[in-house]
């Protein structure tokens, strides 16, 4: 993969995805949801002694939809207009245009993820007296953790977007990954598999990470469990970029 080539396919995916109608007020709708529901837990806490850190960035599970939405945006929007024709005649290397867009991607998610996750630590530590400092170590890692989660995220839905080529379709496939392990964790009684369900969840294993209390409890260690997350965003990828080189456009 040439530099040159590498530079061209990434400015490409940068202008396609700046210009992408309605991109700037989704990146908007993630910050304020994350922030916004991260600063309505704090605010209505009774304590701080329930984790404050984790209350804050409570918001990364409702914003995170927002995010795998751009995601499948990203590639779904092309495949409905035809322009990923375009994509593939000015960039035959299909794996490139994947490894492109999933940078592009990934940075603007991390960038939007920075501002989110910092305006709701912020009104946490406003909101919740006695919460620890931003530059707290537990608290650190949860903020890193939690941006870091963001773009997995992100990721996970750009390759499931190349696999289905439907946006709604992965837009509901990738939401269904992560709230269904959540949802059948409260439903089911046994407590042995809600705790495998924490474990290999998408959603309750990556947001392990924000923990900063409690870890002997937790189904899974906080960086083991963002690993999972990775994981899963792996396989999204992989599994899109051998649809897209086997069926091409």
């Amino acid at each position: 993969m040439g530099r040159p080539a590498w530079r061209r396919a990434c400015r490409a995916e940068w202008t396609k995805l700046r210009t992408e109608p309605g991109l700037w007020w989704l990146l908007a709708c993630a910050v304020a949801v994350t922030v916004a529901v991260g600063a309505a837990a704090s605010g209505t806490a009774r304590c701080c002694g329930d984790d404050p850190a984790r209350l804050a960035l409570s918001g990364v599970a409702v914003g995170q939809a927002v995010v795998a939405v751009l995601g499948v945006l990203c590639v779904g929007g092309e495949y409905g207009t035809g322009m990923i024709h375009t994509t593939l005649a000015a960039v035959p290397a299909r794996t490139r245009v994947l490894a492109a867009k999933a940078v592009v991607v990934g940075a603007a998610v991390a960038a939007v993820g920075l501002v989110a996750v910092l305006g709701s630590l912020l009104a946490g530590h406003l909101l919740l007296p006695g919460a620890p400092a931003m530059t707290d170590g537990p608290t650190l890692r949860a903020a890193v953790g939690s941006v870091l989660y963001l773009v997995l995220v992100a990721l996970l839905a750009l390759g499931l977007a190349f696999a289905v080529r439907e946006g709604a379709v992965a837009a509901g496939t990738v939401l269904a990954l992560l709230y269904l392990f959540p949802l059948i964790a409260h439903v089911v009684t046994d407590p042995w598999l809600q705790r495998q369900l924490g474990r290999i969840g998408p959603m309750p294993a990556g947001l392990a990470v924000q923990a900063t209390t409690g870890l002997d409890r937790l189904p899974i260690a906080p960086w083991a469990g963002l690993g999972v997350l990775a994981l899963w965003a792996a396989a999204g990828l992989l599994l899109g970029g051998a649809v897209l080189r086997r069926r091409g456009a």
